[in-house]
């Protein structure tokens, strides 16, 4: 029986999110493996992403009040992962998520959806981290709303591999920030579903492990 981490990598390669070949990165980096987020298009693969980010959520057993969903793509994941506690699991949770600018009228404010209060536990939903930019934008957001306390931060997959420095942006998240990353995979956790046949790519082996020899942060 799969695991869950194993039946998301099948999931990222059937809906073309996970690809293998030769890809030119924005770092300008020539790695042997994509993801492409911008698949996920439909109701049923944004309804069983949010399962998979419930898992997540599960396995590290977290207890937050909200999910925050930050502009835009944080959006549909922190609503679809609040679907599936509640839904699956029996966890209900808030949900929220930021404007790009201060609403004025109205209700006002800077966020969507469950007022954030002080002291409230929260988790960070997003998509891949590679910078940490959506990090560094959204936390002086939450922390001009209120003074909560950013328990995790939950994303797809972790490619582990070097920022700028020498360690990787999840590394550094915890580092410059003390927010724990939590992925739902790791690029290890392909190789190794690679290995064990679950997903096909045996031929892309040898150019992932001396891509992350190379590039790869220490874990």
């Amino acid at each position: 029986m799969l695991t869950y981490k194993q039946r998301f990598i099948k999931f990222m390669v059937e809906n073309e999110v996970l690809l293998f070949g030769e890809f030119t990165l924005k770092s300008g980096r020539k790695a042997p493996y994509f993801m492409n987020a911008g698949k996920y298009r439909t109701g049923s693969q944004i309804m069983q992403l949010g399962e998979y980010y419930a898992e997540c959520y599960l396995e590290h057993k977290l207890n937050v009040k909200t999910l925050v969903g930050p502009a835009y793509k944080g959006i549909p994941l922190a609503v679809a992962t609040a679907i599936a506690l509640a839904k699956n699991h029996g966890v209900d949770v808030g949900f929220c998520f930021d404007r790009k600018e201060v609403k004025d009228h109205g209700e006002g404010g800077m966020f969507v959806g469950q007022q954030l209060l002080e002291g409230d536990k929260v988790a960070i939903i997003e998509d891949v981290m590679t910078s940490g930019k959506a990090l560094r934008e959204i936390l002086p957001k939450l922390e001009a709303e209120a003074n909560v306390d950013v328990e995790a931060m939950i994303i797809s997959v972790d490619r582990q591999e070097k920022g700028t420095g020498e360690k990787s942006a999840v590394q550094e998240a915890l580092d410059n920030f003390g927010v724990k990353v939590y992925s739902i995979v790791t690029v290890q956790d392909i190789i190794e579903a690679i290995e064990a046949g679950v997903i096909e790519g045996k031929e892309y082996l040898p150019a992932m492990r001396a891509y992350l020899k190379e590039y790869g942060a220490e874990y």
